[in-house]
């Protein structure tokens, strides 16, 4: 079993019905983690993913291995025929097999390098990686997908969640430099499997890949989206069409309680880090309707769910 995207998961109600559950009762199932270890290779930074899958891991019962690829370890090449004489000094085909031998479960970090769409897009450092190492495979997040911050917000939804089908809006927001569109495509590919209808507000020239987006409805006018809005997910990403680039830097898409004046008393998401009084103002994230904290709490369960799966599943 791989984790790579929601297409990974057959039945999205029941995983976030999982991570509740181990909320509920996080040490239930120590014993499916013995004498297995947990491989985490960061190729970038991290706070939460680190600590919450390792957190997730230590309440399975599982040993956990952790390499900051940058600093840790050798120079990683990716590209098959090489000539080796420059900076890289080892070889995916030769490393990945080495971790595969030492974890039952590797999960990998890597974000995209916004250069070429082509290259990012094919997830080539992530299927490397998939394809010599030989164990289930956990994305801490790809260059296109964060799978594991996706459950979380699904699981934040389900614990927030009104009676009736609520609206979602996924909301772009400015930034000082160009982010990747992972965080945005996972959320929609995600709420597409949910029963939430999902609109996704950018200024022009932010369309996601249509793959991801599916049957979101797309609004230019972010006071339009807004209205009705049970659930909006602040989130910066660079244009896919013009890929990586910066098209926008209109202060006024920052979120702020002015906004959220004609929504259904929208409680606000994002998946930190967040610029603060860039993307979203102080009056939200300290407000009544910030979620992010809990978000950033469900991030354990969501990846002890996945992880408690993972482990069934190798018996």
């Amino acid at each position: 079993m791989h984790f790579t995207s929601v297409s990974d998961v057959g039945d999205v109600n029941a995983l976030v019905e999982a991570a509740l559950a181990l909320k509920k009762a996080p040490l239930a199932f120590q014993h499916l983690g013995k004498n297995k270890t947990l491989g985490l290779i960061f190729l970038n930074p991290s706070l939460r993913t680190r600590l919450s899958t390792q957190k997730a891991a230590q309440n399975l019962g599982m040993q956990v291995m952790t390499v900051n690829a940058d600093k840790d370890s050798w120079a990683l090449e990716f590209q098959d025929g090489v000539v080796m004489d420059g900076v890289t000094v080892e070889h995916i085909r030769d490393a990945a097999p080495v971790l595969g031998a030492y974890c039952d479960i590797l999960g990998v970090r890597c974000f995209p390098k916004l250069a070429s769409k082509e290259e990012d897009y094919s997830e080539h450092i992530m299927r490397q990686f998939m394809r010599f190492a030989g164990k289930p495979y956990l994305s801490l997040e790809s260059a296109t997908l964060h799978p594991l911050q996706s459950l979380a917000d699904a699981v934040t939804l389900a614990e927030h969640r009104p009676a009736h089908r609520p609206r979602v809006v996924l909301s772009w927001a400015p930034h000082i430099k160009p982010l990747p569109q992972a965080v945005a495509n996972s959320f929609a590919e995600w709420m597409n499997r949910l029963e939430v209808e999902l609109v996704i507000t950018h200024p022009e020239g932010y369309e996601l890949d249509p793959r991801f987006a599916g049957r979101a409805r797309i609004e230019h006018d972010q006071q339009k989206a807004l209205e009705g809005a049970d659930f909006v997910y602040v989130k910066n990403w660079s244009s896919y069409a013009d890929y990586g680039k910066i098209l926008c830097r209109d202060s006024a898409w920052m979120l702020t309680e002015n906004h959220l004046k004609h929504s259904n008393r929208a409680r606000v998401m994002h998946c930190l880090p967040v610029r603060r009084n860039v993307e979203l103002s102080d009056e939200v994230l300290d407000g009544p309707r910030g979620l992010v904290q809990a978000q950033a709490e469900n991030r354990v369960f969501a990846a002890q769910a996945v992880l408690k799966q993972m482990l069934e599943n190798d018996r």
